[in-house]
């Protein structure tokens, strides 16, 4: 066992503990979710002993490859929290416990495609792109409403909620003001889509003041990532 792991990972609860605080809310609406991405399927296993459940990953490959051989652990549950082409949609639906960034109608109606006759709905948010270019991952937040709608109609979805990243070139807790705000069009739609999944490593402090509810932290727990490529 790493016991660097270790510490890092109380460090990270404590500091969202006393963010929490803060902010006067209950820690235990917060879930921390743990991305793993390049790192390999032995710390996911270290991470599962130190009682860590939820893990994330932003490639479709990766998500395939731990999922299936971490399979054996009951009750860990996999976010995937990143861009997805649609032809990975089936994949990612049968690794994946939460879907993060679902962006475009045209994903929505990938995954809806991919489900299984007896299989249950799959958790999605909506990711919202917080900045002008359109390049970014995101829906723009003027068609965020047609997107919950058309999400929401797919029986084996179930939309939870936004995500968001926050831009560089901006204070995070203006951004996730924001996005809390685009959180209001989505429960306009459908009244129990409460997630917000916001804050990473460097400004979940900012996030959970902004009211999110799952947050996305990878090297201040993992540690420097494997080299890879």
């Amino acid at each position: 066992m790493n016991a660097d792991l270790g510490a890092r990972l109380t460090e990270i609860d404590a500091r969202i503990a006393d963010a929490a605080r803060s902010a006067g809310r209950d820690v235990a609406s917060i879930s921390r979710i743990v991305v793993t991405k390049f790192h390999p399927p032995e710390l996911v296993k270290e991470l599962y002993d130190l009682d860590v459940r939820d893990v994330g990953e932003n490639r479709q490959q990766e998500l395939s490859e731990k999922s299936s051989a971490l399979a054996h652990l009951s009750g860990l549950r996999w976010h995937f929290v990143g861009q997805a082409q649609t032809n990975k949609a089936r994949a990612i639906r049968s690794a994946a416990t939460v879907m993060h960034s679902l962006d475009r109608m045209k994903l929505a109606n990938a995954l809806d495609s991919a489900a299984e006759p007896d299989s249950l709905p799959l958790d999605v948010l909506l990711q919202v792109n917080l900045t002008s270019d359109t390049g970014r991952g995101g829906v723009a937040p003027e068609n965020l409403l047609a997107l919950a709608e058309h999400a929401a109609a797919k029986v084996s979805l179930r939309v939870r909620g936004v995500m968001a990243v926050a831009p560089l070139e901006e204070q995070p807790a203006r951004a996730f003001e924001r996005l809390r705000g685009y959180a209001d069009i989505v429960r306009s739609v459908v009244p129990d889509a409460e997630w917000i999944s916001a804050g990473m490593s460097a400004d979940f402090a900012d996030a959970i003041a902004m009211g999110a509810t799952h947050l996305r932290i990878g090297s201040a727990i993992t540690g420097l990532r494997p080299q890879h490529g």
